[in-house]
Parts: C-alpha cells; structure tokens; sequence
C-alpha cells in the first residue's frame, strides 16, 4: 500500500460523499463573506487534486498566497466539521442530546431557570432511553447549579434527590470507566503480542482479571458495565485460546445488543465488533453452519442505513466481513475459489485506505499469504508475507513471527533450500527473541534442518520421495498429539501444519486435504 497523505485537511475533504461536499457549499455560501468564498476556491481546488502537494495547489491557485493558506486550511477544516455536524445531527444520538444541552443553558443564561429546568427533564429521559450516562451526569450538574443558586420551588427534597442521583451516577460512571479501561488494557495486549505463548502470559492475564470491578459489576444491569464485562471475558478467553468461553461471551455481547435493540444505533461499532467475534469464535470452533448462519447476520446488518450512512461503520463491516470470507475458505478447503475475490478486496482496501488500521493492514496481507499458499502458490504467498516481515511498526509479534515461519515454509515448498538455510537461522533467532520458540516451533526447525543438512542446495524436488514421506510420517507423529496440547496449540491456530504434513505424506494438495476433511464433518 503506497503511504498516505499526512494532511489532515485533505484526507478528512476525500472523506466527504457527494451530498456531504454539496451540503458544506450551502451552509458556507449562507452568509457568503469574503473567507468563505476563499475556503470554498480552497475546497474545489483540493477536490480536485488525487493527491496532497501544496506547490501545485498555490500554483493553479494564484488567489490563495501562500502566507494565507495555513489560516485558510484550518478555517476550512472547521467549517467542514460544522456543516457535517448539522447534516447528521439526527443520526448521533449523543449530538442530539448535546444540542438540547445547548439549549438549556442558553435558557439559563438568559434567566428562564423554570424553562430550563423543564428541557434538563426531557433530556434526562432522553440519556436514560439511550443509556448515555455521561450525559446524564451533565443534566444533573446543571439542574444542582440552578437548584443550589436560585429558589425555584421546583419539587420539594429536590437538594437530597439530586444528590441522591449524581452519586448513582457516579457511580456507574466509576464501573464503566473501569472496565472499559480493563476491556482495553487487554485488547492493547493482543494487539501487541497476540495469543499468549506460555504460562507466563497466561499468569499475567489472570492478574488483570481479578480486577474486583469484574465481580461487583456482575450485579448490574446497565448496559455499558454488562458490555464491557463481556467484552474483558472475551478478551481473556480468547487470548488464552480457551475457543468455548470466547464463544459464549461473544454470544452474551451480541445477545446484550439484541435485548437493547436501539442501542444497535448508538454503539453499532461495538455491535458490528461482537459479530465479528461471534464470527470468529464459530470459526475457532469448526462450527461451519453456524459460521455461515452469523456471516449472513453481518451481511443484511452491513446495508442497514445507521452502516450505509457512515463511513466508519462501513469500514468495520468491509473489513470484518472479507476476514469472515477468507476464514470460510480456510474451512472449506476453498483456497483456489477465495483468490477470485483478492483483486476486488484490494481495490475496495485501496479507497479506504486513510480510514484502515495498520493492524488490520498485516491481517489481510497474513490472510491473502494463506490463500495463495494454501491455493499451491508460495511464491505469490512469499510476495504478501513479505509486507509483514518488513513492516517497520512495533505490531502484532505473533503475526510476525508466524509470518516468517510461513516464509520459511514457502521457500522450502519451493526447494530454494539455500534461501531456508540462509533464514532459518534469522527466523529462529527473531522467534526466540520474541518468545515465541514452542515445542512446535522448535520441531519445525530441527526438521528444516535436517533436510538442509541432508539434501543441501537439491531442494524439494531431488528429495527421494519415498525418503520424505517417511520425513513427513515422522514429523506428524510428533506434531499430531500437541494439536490439542493447550499449551502447544497456538501454533497451529497461525499455520495449519497438520493438513500440510497430510498433503505430502498423501500425495495430494493442501486444500483437497482440507476439503475431505470438512465434508466428513
């Protein structure tokens, strides 16, 4: 992927949908004052341009001085946000309740305490249908600021209910922020390092989860403080491989979602993200109808309006639905049939660009690697492994590593042993660095080494076959039974080894192997 553009303002005007940059014109042109037919030459002039580069832009602009064009740029950026924010105010929930906010305290600065009282009420409904309570929180501060200044006469004991109310609240509040904080604490862990590789990892998890926030939010009914309980069960069972715990909070996720049906248009991130991890936790399981069954419920989501109508929504259902597509694939034993969609996955991976993690980045180029070799095409999959290897961001070590284990193997598949000699040394010493050297690894390696060793610069192709069937025999008998060796298995969950071990003692391709075993199934 090329680099990106480092200009904010370009980047958020490429953003903008056809209605959207329309939209921006007549609210700008609404009092048409001199700057705002400036930003709006300024805007047409980036629009444009497919690429950022000033020179060109104060070149074919000669109205636009130099010394001017950082003010004008940042007016600009300002004012997009502001046409934006009454275009879809009706859309954000949290916009709406902050415009009524608004609105109270310009009643209350103008002395109507009584009408601003009565909005605060409304709007207090409104954050309790909708569960925003930070909010709630700020309705409450503002009806105590006029309570506690002026007589009002508004409900008696109001001074002890409001008080009453603002330490629930902060209370809720207390919960939320803390296990929304170890929700992302150990995200940020599997981000960083992935599955847990040993007894050590798994000893520095359960430290994280006996967080006493965990058992006291267990008695709330809130819908944040059951959200992000959730999501810190899923983190946990899924990092530590445990594929039946991650199902069954993914499952409480999105259950949650389907209790709260609006909520479905105030957190639709975290809506699409428990799919995902549904998705995910079906496909860990080997459980390919309901895999199938959940891939179609993000399916007809994906072309719901609240996703259509924002960009950041379509990204979450574009990126999790190809991941999905892939992983079905791999089940099936499909690896020929998945590269007919790679071409349209990465034009569409193109456009979205600016708006795509770097982490996403690496699992789609980890998954293409798969397909191809998986599909017989190493040398293809060597291409996409090598995006990862010299990748230059501190991310993902697990993807890392496996990525150049798979480089290895392709190489070896291609009998360029000279190459698998010069690598495997590196690999393994990158591996060990990063404390990723298993049983599996360490049999994988020996193994390498022993055909280096053996049939040196020959390759592959002037193996006895005979002699490396009986290699391969070998091999499985070791790798076999540390399939389901809980501490073993990571592994195999990055490279399915077993099937490629299978495919040459049987004389047949990766994806045939799989497919058999899917049909029995």
């Amino acid at each position: 992927m090329p680099n990106l553009s480092t200009d904010s303002l370009f980047i958020l005007l490429k953003s903008l949908e056809r209605a959207e940059k329309r939209n921006f014109k007549l609210y700008v042109t609404r009092n048409s004052a001199s700057t705002d037919l400036k930003i709006i030459q300024l805007f047409d002039a980036l629009d444009k341009m497919k690429d950022y580069d000033e020179e060109e832009l104060l070149t074919k602009n000669e109205s636009i001085q130099k010394q001017q064009l950082s003010n004008l740029k940042a007016h600009l950026y300002d004012q997009i946000l502001a046409s934006l924010r009454v275009l879809k105010q009706h859309e954000n929930i949290d916009l709406q309740i902050h415009e009524q906010l608004d609105h109270a305290k310009i009643l209350y600065n103008k002395g109507l305490y009584l009408q601003s009282l009565r909005l605060l009420e409304k709007i207090k409904i409104l954050t309790k249908q909708n569960n925003q309570v930070t909010y709630l929180l700020q309705v409450l501060f503002l009806e105590k600021k006029i309570e506690s200044l002026h007589i009002t006469r508004s409900i008696q004991d109001r001074a002890k209910q409001l008080s009453e109310e603002i330490d629930d609240v902060n209370q809720r509040l207390d919960l939320i922020a803390k296990a929304s904080n170890l929700s992302l604490q150990l995200y940020g862990w599997y981000i960083q390092h992935g599955h847990a590789r040993n007894d050590d990892d798994r000893a520095i998890l359960d430290k994280m989860m006996q967080d006493p926030v965990l058992e006291t939010i267990k008695s709330s009914t809130g819908f944040y403080e059951q959200l992000f309980r959730f999501q810190c069960m899923c983190w946990h069972s899924f990092i530590n491989q445990d594929f039946l715990m991650h199902y069954r909070y993914s499952q409480k996720w999105v259950d949650l979602y389907e209790a709260n049906e609006n909520m479905k248009t105030i957190e639709t991130a975290q809506y699409i993200k428990g799919l995902h991890n549904l998705i995910s936790a079906f496909f860990d399981l080997r459980n390919l109808p309901k895999f199938k069954d959940t891939i179609e419920v993000l399916e007809q989501f994906s072309q719901e309006p609240i996703v259509l109508n924002n960009k950041n929504n379509q990204i979450q259902c574009f990126v999790y639905l190809y991941i999905a597509k892939i992983n079905q694939h791999f089940l099936e034993g499909s690896f020929s049939e998945g590269l007919n969609m790679i071409p349209t996955m990465e034009a569409q991976l193109q456009e979205i660009e600016p708006f795509i993690d770097s982490h996403r980045v690496l699992v789609f180029y980890y998954k293409i690697a798969c397909l191809y070799f998986g599909a017989g095409e190493p040398a293809i999959a060597i291409d996409y492994l090598n995006n990862i290897i010299n990748w230059k961001l501190n991310l993902r070590d697990d993807l890392q590593c496996y990525a150049r284990l798979l480089h290895l193997i392709a190489h070896f598949e291609l009998g360029n042993m000279e190459v698998v000699n010069y690598l495997s040394k590196s690999v393994y010493r990158f591996m060990g660095k990063m404390d990723n050297l298993s049983t599996v690894e360490e049999v994988l390696f020996n193994f390498l080494k022993k055909m280096i060793q053996k049939y040196g610069r020959a390759g592959v192709a002037g193996i006895n076959k005979e002699e490396l069937k009986l290699a391969f025999e070998d091999l499985l008998t070791v790798l076999g039974p540390l399939e389901h060796n809980k501490l073993e298995s990571r592994a195999f969950m990055y490279l399915d080894i077993i099937s490629w071990l299978e495919s040459h003692i049987q004389n047949k391709d990766v994806q045939t192997i799989i497919k058999e075993k899917s049909a029995v199934k």
